[in-house]
């Protein structure tokens, strides 16, 4: 009989690891299953090229339609998982619709936007998730049109920038001293907040909202300083991008632990037996990094998913990966290697006025990230540097004229193959 592998969450992470079960050469069944009524698509374009207008949500795809059939893959749109059976390895798909067994299951169950309290009826009021979130959000863009956004990390700063671009009046208000706390030391904060300010967003950090209100014929935000945001006037809409709540409802359920999303192993193992679980929702332990993380980037749950499935296989391969996300705002590309504290010592490759600029952070003397403006080359050789934990000469580093790759030590070469 044919084994069925199940993957619960049809984004990114979820049809990677289905392509990846039959790259590697499984040919059981393959069945995903999401909660979605459309094709599988990506989330990063949501809040660039969707919300700006360049490209319409119909022609979001992670891969065509006919590629299902072509791989033996049921997709399975619109479904959602009730409860997961991990003793009898079944899911279960509601009262009288029906279960599925398993041999292998993958949880990639993502996440959902947090809210403020109270807004979840308010008219005018948006998160940004999902594609029919974008469309909306787009439709109330532009010229004449004044936006609230509320959270500055990168999807809001993405947003802002979009709405700014297509003559939309914006306000961020951030609850941090700086924009990209998350993932900026304060000198690149500070960089993004002037770029934001000098396209005439109204900034505002260090203050949170306390509540939303409806003010005439749109909305206001009370922000903790006491005061009423957009100061100009009510705005047509709110977007609320303060981070997701991880989706770990259907694990715990389970009895799968969890702990700020599903815990695994450095195999993507849960705590359940032929359960594995990746993506968003994945919190994995990180050697390069020396703790636990959970990251909600693409470049992670591609290759996260990707593992996942080889060792659903039983290939017993650890995921070990330096973080990378990048961020497109006014025409300006960051791009980020490892998991960037505030208090890392940063050494400047370039001129940060400039916008061409690489910031190197030391940790104990070590790289343990990287932060480059329109400097995508140095990124991608400052990843393998972190990977290598690689303890530079300070002032060398700091040299622009002196290749980041000279740094790089010597890599073993593969054996020869035996005749």
């Amino acid at each position: 009989m044919r084994e069925t592998h199940v993957i619960v969450g049809a984004g990114l992470a979820g049809i990677t690891a289905a392509a990846t079960l039959r790259a590697e050469g499984f040919g059981g069944r393959v069945v995903v299953i999401g909660d979605e009524d459309r094709a599988p698509y990506p989330r990063p374009p949501l809040s660039k090229q969707v919300v700006s207008g360049e490209l319409p949500v119909e022609r979001l795809l992670l891969r065509p339609a006919a590629w299902y059939a072509s791989k033996d893959i049921e997709y399975r749109g619109g479904v959602t998982v009730t409860a997961l059976d991990t003793s009898a390895r079944t899911v279960s798909f509601g009262e009288g619709t029906g279960s599925l067994a398993y041999d292998r299951l993958l949880l990639a169950t993502g996440g959902r936007p947090r809210r403020l309290p109270g807004t979840e009826d308010l008219p005018g009021v948006h998160t940004l998730r999902t594609a029919e979130d974008a469309a909306a959000i787009r439709d109330r863009l532009g010229p004449g049109r004044r936006l609230l956004v509320v959270g500055a990390g990168f999807l809001g700063a993405e947003l802002a920038a979009n709405a700014r671009t297509l003559g939309t009046d914006v306000t961020v208000l951030e609850a941090a001293p700086l924009p990209l706390t998350r993932s900026l030391p304060p000198l690149l904060g500070r960089l993004y907040a002037r770029i934001h300010l000098d396209q005439g967003v109204d900034l505002r950090t260090g203050i949170g909202v306390n509540r939303l209100v409806a003010a005439g014929d749109g909305l206001r935000a009370v922000g903790t300083d006491g005061r009423s945001y957009p100061m100009e006037g009510p705005a047509d809409t709110v977007v609320v991008a303060v981070g997701i709540q991880p989706n770990t409802e259907l694990a715990a359920a389970a009895g799968i632990a969890v702990d700020d999303g599903i815990v695994v192993d450095e195999y993507c193992r849960t705590s359940a037996p032929a359960a594995f679980a990746a993506g968003d929702v994945a919190n994995h332990p990180n050697p390069l990094l020396g703790h636990r993380v959970r990251l909600e980037h693409w470049q992670n749950a591609q290759h996260q998913g990707a593992a996942a499935a080889r060792n659903m296989l039983g290939n017993e391969q650890p995921f070990t990966e330096v973080p990378w996300v990048w961020s497109d705002q006014y025409g300006l590309n960051l791009q980020i290697a490892g998991l960037p504290d505030p208090e890392d010592d940063v050494v400047l490759r370039g001129d940060p006025d400039s916008n061409s600029f690489t910031a190197l952070l030391l940790r104990d003397g070590v790289l343990s990230g990287a932060i480059g403006m329109n400097r995508g080359d140095d990124i991608r050789i400052a990843r393998r540097l972190i990977q290598q934990r690689c303890r530079p000469d300070r002032d060398l580093l700091g040299d622009d004229e002196r290749p980041l790759d000279l740094f790089l030590a010597a890599e073993p070469k593969p054996e020869p193959a035996t005749p």
